[in-house]
């Protein structure tokens, strides 16, 4: 593929005004989300009870719902950049909905296995870089700069909605029927949401026209560049990786924990790990407040500095009223992690010109979310050589890392987006 400079123009004050057309957008993000984290859910749960999978399988299970974005993580913010937004997060979410239909239709045919579910996921994340990239870079062609903030609140108390009610209405459905005929039920969260993007009538313009003039390397070293000589940016992207990296690791062996070290059920894991999303929920509802009172830039550090060593509480849970450190550190956790991309990811979205937003939006989530995937390996390989609750122990210590990088970033003298925007035209500018 090759094109030149993107060309969707900036709309004129009140040009992004259509509530309806966000509203669409949000609602089919939201339905998304949900289908998204019942099946998170339910193919550990499937994999872990059913299947009887080792934790280097589950590692690998985790580590299958990221790895699209070191497959097509850099190129994808190309693509997304030159095509119709919301017609490929359409496409993606039907191409994920037909992957997981072919779950219940194996385990009905007796020819379910480890594999499939770990083919199954890998696929499905290629899709969701796509969307993911896409509905991060069409949200300011439908909302103003000075509303992105809000904008990314209520999406993001979408995705922590969803985080509490999928893990426990996947859990439930589970121990009702089986694990795997509500993967279905995923399915249709997908479809409804490209039912819902279809309805959306705000233009959805494509970014540029074919043309001989940029090849996609050039467009991929362009995206890295504009990242490379933003300092705040690089520090964004460090915490957000090393974030992930540990994520990965604690995602691996979770379930683990909880089914066969604390002996929970289905439906108790799923209201474990809702736990983390009614923090997130809380985090979404107060983002704008928080933002606004401590400084839109400086929220950036402060939080995940402040809230990220609660993971340190995870490890400490056992069994009966012993459960509540894990409780209180996943919703701490939660809490944190919603306000803090609320914060950070408005951020990029405000200094980044429209031109370069999907590729440096691709940028941070191939690497952020490489990590992730790379950590889920590595939780695998942990929780097989040197136990499931030491491996816990090591993603809650890497955790409290992570803010390392903002702490001592110029963000801590930045107040509001501003002040960033100064450092980032600076940093932009040629060199």
């Amino acid at each position: 593929m090759s094109g030149g400079p993107a060309t969707v123009p900036a709309a004129p004050p009140g040009a992004r005004r259509d509530r309806h057309a966000f509203h669409l957008f949000w609602a089919a993000e939201s339905v998304s989300q949900f289908g998204t984290y019942i099946g998170n859910t339910l193919l550990p749960l499937l994999a872990a009870t059913a299947l009887a999978a080792t934790p280097l399988e589950m590692g690998l299970l985790s580590a299958a719902e990221t790895t699209g974005y070191l497959l097509i993580g850099l190129p994808a913010g190309v693509w997304v950049a030159r095509a119709r937004q919301r017609l490929m997060m359409r496409r993606a979410s039907t191409g994920r909905a037909l992957l997981l239909c072919t779950v219940p239709a194996a385990w009905w045919g007796g020819l379910l296995t480890v594999t499939q579910l770990i083919v199954v996921a890998l696929l499905c994340g290629v899709l969701a870089v796509l969307f993911d990239v896409a509905y991060q870079s069409h949200l300011p062609l439908l909302v103003d700069r000075e509303e992105l903030v809000r904008g990314n609140a209520r999406l993001q108390s979408s995705q922590s909605l969803a985080q509490i009610a999928g893990p426990g209405v996947g859990g439930a459905l589970a121990q009702l029927v089986g694990p795997a005929a509500p993967v279905l039920a995923t399915a249709l969260g997908h479809l409804g949401a490209a039912a819902l993007l279809r309805r959306v009538r705000e233009p959805d313009p494509a970014g540029r026209a074919a043309g001989p003039e940029r090849a996609l390397f050039a467009e991929i070293g362009a995206g890295l560049r504009f990242l490379g000589r933003s300092r705040t940016l690089l520090a964004i992207t460090g915490c957000t990786a090393t974030a992930n990296f540990f994520a990965g690791v604690l995602s691996a062996v979770q379930v683990l924990f909880l089914t066969q070290v604390l002996g929970l059920g289905g439906s108790l894991v799923g209201a474990v790990l809702a736990v983390l999303g009614l923090g997130g929920v809380l985090g979404a509802l107060s983002a704008y407040r928080v933002v606004r009172r401590v400084g839109q830039a400086r929220a950036v550090w402060l939080v995940p500095s402040v809230t990220f060593p609660a993971l340190l509480l995870v490890p400490l849970a056992g069994r009966g009223p012993l459960l509540a450190p894990a409780l209180a550190g996943l919703f701490v956790m939660g809490y944190g992690v919603v306000v803090y991309n609320v914060a950070q990811v408005s951020y990029r979205q405000a200094i980044c010109p429209e031109a370069m937003l999907a590729r440096v939006n691709a940028t941070v989530r191939f690497l952020g979310f490489g990590a992730m995937t790379l950590g889920a390996l590595a939780g695998g390989v942990l929780g097989s050589s040197v136990g499931v609750r030491a491996t816990l122990w090591t993603a809650a210590c890497g955790s409290c890392l992570a803010a390392a990088w903002v702490v001592c970033s110029p963000l801590r003298g930045m107040r509001e987006f501003a002040d960033a925007q100064k450092e980032a035209a600076v940093d932009s500018g040629p060199r």
